[in-house]
């Protein structure tokens, strides 16, 4: 967290959840940029990935950044799970129910109505767990969503992607601070072990072959995954990671009664322009699984696959520090919001 509150807090209430449990008093943090217009079709939602609170993917927006706070009035709303919307670490110790990105459009959905009466969205973006979370808005609000840009993201965790997450939590959760199903203290070890696992999957092997560790500053390897990646997930709560991992797993725009679990129905739901934008060396968000999904977007306005052309893997699509690959996007969310 920032030390100090730069966000606001949306009051859900006691919400029923799509497992038909209740959860009460549930909240979700959001922050906004920019200024709504009179007409309120300038907005942008651009909802967080794993892990992320919004101030670690607010960089991408600026007047020459990637999202225009000047031309539109953008609302990164904070996935639950991640320490400042609903999570385990704030819920008093209560068992945390389970979630799934329905249940987080749909609290997203009434931020927007109640709180500033929006009706309609210019965009939906998101990287990683958010571009499942923007797949999730074009197919539940087709009537809502005029264009969603998906990167490095699909229509559903795939089972590569699925295994990918076991190994994950076994790293987690094989510190002995996890116990009877719940970490009790902080996992120190399975911080690092989690981080080594992640730092595997998440760039890839022209990454490595090539040392473009280099170019930040590291001076070997070792450096490299100490400092970039053995504490990268200290800073959040175990229990909160675990939270959003089994949102990740459970990730499916098809697994509501509107589509009955039927994947072609829901993809043919999307009215939206859709950009899917998958990193070219991502190995756990793969081209192919976009692929498959391109032809099924039958009803689309527009569908276009144009995958990051990156040896940075699946960080290609939060390139904080890379400009080739923020150029890249960019240009490519510009081109959308020109249809």
């Amino acid at each position: 967290m920032t030390g100090q509150r730069d966000y606001e807090i949306f009051e859900a209430g006691d919400v029923t959840l799509q497992s038909g449990a209740v959860f009460p008093a549930m909240n979700l943090a959001y922050k906004t940029y920019g200024s709504l217009n009179a007409a309120k079709d300038n907005v942008i939602l651009y909802p967080t990935s794993f892990s992320a609170q919004h101030f670690d993917t607010e960089w991408l927006i600026g007047p020459e950044g990637v999202l225009d706070p000047t031309n539109y009035f953008i609302i990164i709303p904070n996935l639950f799970g991640n320490g400042l919307s609903s999570s385990p670490s704030n819920s008093g110790g209560a068992p945390f129910p389970e979630l799934t990105y329905h249940d987080a459009i749909a609290v997203q959905q009434r931020l927007l109505a109640e709180r500033f009466g929006v009706t309609k969205l210019a965009l939906v973006y998101g990287w990683s767990m958010g571009g499942m979370q923007a797949y999730h808005w074009a197919a539940l609000h087709p009537e809502m969503v005029a264009r969603a840009a998906v990167v490095c993201g699909s229509a559903r965790c795939a089972p590569y992607n699925h295994v990918f997450l076991e190994g994950v939590k076994a790293a987690l959760t094989g510190d002995p601070a996890f116990r009877d199903g719940r970490f009790v203290e902080k996992p120190v070890a399975g911080y690092r072990a989690m981080g080594r696992v992640y730092a595997g999957w998440a760039m890839s092997h022209g990454f490595y072959r090539d040392e473009l560790w280099r170019e930040a500053g590291f001076t070997s390897l070792e450096d490299y995954l100490v400092r970039n990646w053995d504490t990268t997930f200290a800073r959040r709560d175990g229990n909160d990671l675990l939270a959003q991992v089994g949102i990740w797993q459970r990730g499916d725009i098809s697994r509501c009664t509107t589509f009955g679990g039927n994947l072609d129905r829901a993809l043919g739901a999307i009215k939206a322009h859709m950009l899917l934008m998958p990193g070219a060396t991502d190995r756990y968000f793969d081209v192919r699984d976009n692929e498959d999904e391109l032809a099924r977007l039958v009803n689309a306005k527009s569908a276009v696959l144009h995958p990051i052309p990156s040896p940075h893997g699946h960080r290609a699509g939060n390139p904080i520090s890379n400009p080739r690959d923020k150029a890249f996007l960019k240009a490519e969310i510009a081109a959308l919001l020109a249809k």
